[in-house]
């Protein structure tokens, strides 16, 4: 592998978008300890291939790295390299407002600075799309794109996990009855929602239920309290309440301006409308 690196800088309205490549690059990394230094931005590392430890954080806890593998380091936390072997590496640089709130949701969690995945194909191929396009200068928009779907890679198995919880969330159950479902303790179903939503199961549920009720609203004629109960809430007050706070808007309304549906019935009905 041929070492190289290039830095960018962007502009403000490359900024806006809120999420910004600032660097990349590829390198060999000999095996002996590398400086321990802290970052002013956030950083993604793919170990191709290598062992060793990283190094991370005020109390420099070792974290063991075995190739392909995904580093995660964060703006202004300590990290240094403790390769065992030689590390074979791609790196990547960015930032903005969006990066935080990806770490806020937990996508990006200081406390797993090392993810390795059962199948490493897709971060490998993420890498590759992120180095490609910073290389050649390509669209911000698919810089943004490749940023979004690394920090959004999870493993197969927890991938399953979340389809199946979103299969049963329209019933009525606690969250002690999810996990019971699903074979696991409420500890473990949370951690297996937080490493692959970076969310809770009772937004994976709350959000589910809201798709679920939107799309019966809009292809359908169902009263507003028969979707609620087809959605897992017995009182259709309480429902359209929560709808409405985390919509914007009451089922009703959402019914009548939410949808294409809606739209194009309202348009057809128009007199003398005419196509454009």
């Amino acid at each position: 592998m041929t070492d190289w690196s290039i830095y960018l800088t962007p502009n403000d309205a490359q900024r806006r978008l809120g999420l910004f490549c600032l660097g990349a690059g590829e390198q060999t990394n000999p095996p002996r300890p590398s400086p321990e230094r802290a970052l002013g931005c956030h950083a993604a590392v793919l170990v191709r291939r290598g062992r060793g430890h990283l190094l991370h954080g005020a109390d420099r806890q070792l974290h063991e790295v075995t190739g392909p593998a995904v580093l995660w380091l964060f703006p202004g936390v300590l990290h240094a390299y403790r390769p065992t072997t030689t590390w074979q590496q791609s790196w990547v640089l960015f930032g903005g407002p969006a990066a935080d709130a990806l770490a806020d949701l937990g996508h990006l969690d200081p406390d797993q600075p090392v993810r390795r995945y059962a199948d490493p194909r897709p971060a490998e191929r993420t890498f590759s799309k992120l180095l490609r396009t910073a290389r050649s200068g390509g669209p911000d928009v698919h810089l943004i794109a490749a940023l979004y779907e690394l920090a959004g890679l999870s493993d197969p198995a927890e991938a399953d996990l979340i389809d199946r919880l979103r299969a049963l969330a329209t019933r009525p159950l606690s969250i002690p009855d999810y996990a019971a479902e699903l074979g696991l303790t409420v500890p473990e179903l949370r951690e297996a929602v937080r490493l692959s939503t970076g969310s809770t199961p009772q937004e994976v549920i709350l959000t589910t239920r809201l798709n679920a009720a939107k799309a019966l609203l809009a292809e359908t004629d169902l009263p507003v309290a028969t979707i609620a109960r087809e959605v897992g809430y017995d009182d259709a007050a309480y429902f359209s309440r929560l709808f409405a706070a985390r919509t914007g808007q009451p089922p009703r309304t959402f019914r009548a301006v939410g949808s294409i549906q809606a739209a194009n019935s309202s348009f057809r009905r128009r007199p003398g409308a005419t196509a454009v």
